[in-house]
């Protein structure tokens, strides 16, 4: 409780752009241009993922194209500056890649997004061979879900299994993903994990709780 969550292989893109670890610099370009992507996936053998080339990589050339860096730069960016010098993804990309396995939660692919600051995700197998990827406006596709569809599983994954004997005095209603709970408990120390409940609902924005014990209540 509430229902399982969705997974990385809900929302991820199967159809992947790659390129092969030794693709010319200019090719990287091109394919991201023609395939409107800011990283590429490195692949090699039968589609094994040994790193991912992002648009961060490729614009290294541009800020040391000109410039002539001191000792304390040379020292402090040693791999950037390689990466400048680069011409072919290999030299390009950053290894090892940064993965997820298709069974991880949105939640833990939204963390690992996070932690590693990148915007999408390969998604591998356990040999590590490419079945997709996953970008941050995939994990944000659970807030498109509709109203009728939260309201329905709050009350069906929450209320009904919190409140079995008092359901049918709470009301749930679902405005652009805000859920509003009210109504009568017998148990009112359930109302604070009824309210986390539905907040752990994928594509709830927010929640406001009005539960109130069946002592209190006043009746019209």
């Amino acid at each position: 409780m509430p229902g399982k969550p969705h997974t990385v292989s809900d929302v991820m893109t199967r159809t992947v752009a790659t390129i092969g670890r030794d693709a010319p610099f200019k090719d990287v370009v091109s394919l991201m241009e023609e395939r409107k992507v800011s990283a590429l996936p490195v692949l090699e053998g039968e589609g094994r993922v040994i790193g991912v080339v992002s648009e961060a990589d490729l614009l290294l050339k541009e800020e040391f194209r000109d410039s002539d860096p001191d000792r304390f730069t040379q020292r402090e960016r040693l791999d950037d500056l390689a990466k400048a010098g680069a011409s072919t993804a290999a030299e390009l990309m950053s290894a090892p890649a940064v993965t997820v396995r298709a069974n991880a939660t949105l939640a833990q692919a939204a963390r690992v997004m996070a932690r590693r600051r990148v915007k999408r995700l390969p998604v591998v197998n356990d040999e590590n061979l490419l079945e997709g990827v996953v970008s941050r406006s995939d994990l944000l596709k659970v807030f498109l879900r509709g109203d009728e569809e939260l309201a329905e599983e709050v009350r069906h994954e929450v209320v009904d299994r919190l409140f079995p004997l008092s359901a049918d005095h709470i009301r749930v209603e679902v405005t652009e993903g805000v859920v509003s709970l009210s109504g009568w408990v017998a148990d009112d120390g359930l109302a604070a994990v009824a309210e986390r409940l539905a907040r752990a609902v994928e594509g709830v924005v927010a929640v406001h709780c009005c539960l109130v014990p069946a002592s209190v209540r006043s009746d019209p």
